[in-house]
């Protein structure tokens, strides 16, 4: 099913079907995943979405940055920003943008991968030098028992954004905004499928 339509973002070329890149190698991608979502709660339950989230990406090795329920063309869908340690290097982040957006059996999702470059941790560096450590590193706000996966600090946070706006992390920031702007409208057929619930619902 084609589920998205209109996805293509100025700057991106299409380099396979639903998959395009730009000039800093970010890869935006749609997906379809034909079987109920397997997200933690409905959207409407943002405490224990997020709280679920948390975890899940900290036993993958991340660490969730922030998600939040937004409108994707007429839909709710969960917006999502994570981190993940670059594989097979000695350092370096990839940070993954995403907008889920589930129905009672099925959903689409459409993803933005952003990866660093070159000298890695410049932009931790600056806000840790700026905080100190007692202020720089913090409770994850969703789970603040979490253990495991990637530190939840400061320099993620989105007011840092203009000071490195060539960081992997503020692009995908800024191409999350753009799709929730006006860069993707929602298939009728789609639309109209039974909206997700939550775990429970779905899977009776």
């Amino acid at each position: 099913m084609r589920a998205l339509l209109g996805v293509e973002l100025p700057g991106y070329r299409t380099v396979d079907t639903d998959a395009w890149v730009n000039d800093h190698g970010d890869v935006l991608s749609l997906h379809f995943f034909d079987l109920p979502p397997d997200l933690p709660a409905a959207l409407d339950d943002g405490p224990t979405l997020r709280h679920g989230l948390t975890h899940f990406t900290a036993r993958a090795g991340g660490g969730l940055i922030e998600a939040s329920v937004k409108r994707l063309g007429e839909l709710p869908a969960l917006r999502q920003i994570l981190k993940l340690p670059l594989p097979n290097q000695p350092s370096g982040q990839a940070f993954i943008g995403s907008f889920t957006v589930p129905r009672a059996g099925c959903s689409t999702v459409v993803k933005i991968q952003a990866a660093e470059r070159g000298m890695t941790g410049m932009r931790e560096a600056v806000v840790m030098a700026k905080l100190g450590p007692d202020q720089y590193f913090r409770p994850h706000p969703y789970a603040p028992e979490v253990q495991g996966g990637l530190p939840f600090h400061a320099a993620d946070h989105a007011q840092w954004d203009a000071e490195f706006p060539d960081h992997p992390l503020t692009r995908v920031r800024r191409t999350l905004d753009t799709l929730a702007a006006a860069a993707v409208t929602v298939a009728p057929e789609f639309a109209a499928l039974p909206p997700f619930t939550g775990p429970a619902a779905t899977n009776r």
